[in-house]
């Protein structure tokens, strides 16, 4: 590490907590969810007054109404819509903000020096930023890809039930035997997919700052910042929307 220049392609431990160790991206997911949560129950508490939806409301309300027409659109179905829309919603804005937490101030900047080794009697220290966005961690893109991947196939089970399982296992004949192992490769795919494509493009443009303010720090940044804003938002999206239509189609009987 240089001075002044801290990288690191894994999420540093902050502390340890009954054998769990807690790292910089976990403090910041936790805090995350914490203000979403907090965000949520404002807007809730806002709908009891009979006055006119302004400012807050408004905003959350736009969102969510695109969100669910996003849904709708996809299922073409108000019952799969309603099942799908809480965890589409969940993961759009809980992937955007953490996407978004990178380009903050104090972000991968604030921190606390602790001991690395011992050297020659001399005590040696590492720089440790007490945030990190979490999609830069890679473990939680993995997390995700998990649960998203886990959800198709509960989905599919209740849909379509046990017949949901043909597409994997089939024996009627050898090219659909072999159709199914292709479907069970294409799910481990679908995992190491999402996870990899949100945790590079995330982690690249914590890179790609942390270089140019560390090379130009005045005005040359700037446009960079915008840039991780767009590629933020279309990460989430695209996360939210392979989900949405891997959820719809695992509700589709095999021979549909």
């Amino acid at each position: 590490m240089e001075a002044g220049l801290h990288i690191s392609i894994s999420a540093e431990p902050l502390t340890e907590v009954g054998g769990l160790v807690i790292t910089n991206a976990d403090l910041s997911s936790v805090i995350i969810s914490m203000l979403l949560i907090l965000l949520a129950v404002a807007v809730r508490l806002n709908l009891t007054n009979n006055h006119r939806p302004q400012g807050l409301q408004n905003a959350a309300e736009w969102v969510m109404e695109s969100l669910y027409n996003l849904t709708q659109s996809v299922t073409n179905s108000r019952v799969k819509t309603h099942t799908f829309f809480p965890l589409i919603a969940g993961f759009f804005l809980f992937i955007l903000v953490n996407n978004w937490v990178s380009i903050l101030p104090g972000v991968g900047t604030i921190g606390i020096n602790r001991p690395a080794s011992q050297l020659h009697g001399n005590e040696q220290t590492v720089f440790v930023p007490l945030f990190r966005a979490a999609s830069a961690d890679l473990n939680f893109t993995l997390a995700l890809a998990l649960l998203s991947v886990g959800l198709t196939q509960v989905f599919g089970i209740k849909y379509v039930g046990l017949s949901y399982f043909k597409k994997f296992v089939n024996f009627s004949n050898p090219i659909m035997f072999f159709v199914g192992l292709l479907e069970i490769i294409s799910e481990v795919a679908k995992v190491l997919s999402f996870a990899f494509r949100l945790f590079g493009n995330i982690f690249a443009g914590e890179v790609l700052l942390a270089v140019t303010l560390f090379l130009v720090p005045l005005i040359v940044p700037l446009p960079f910042y915008g840039l991780e804003v767009f590629v933020g938002f279309i990460q989430a999206l695209v996360f939210t929307m392979l989900s949405l239509v891997f959820f719809n189609m695992a509700t589709l009987s095999h021979e549909h």
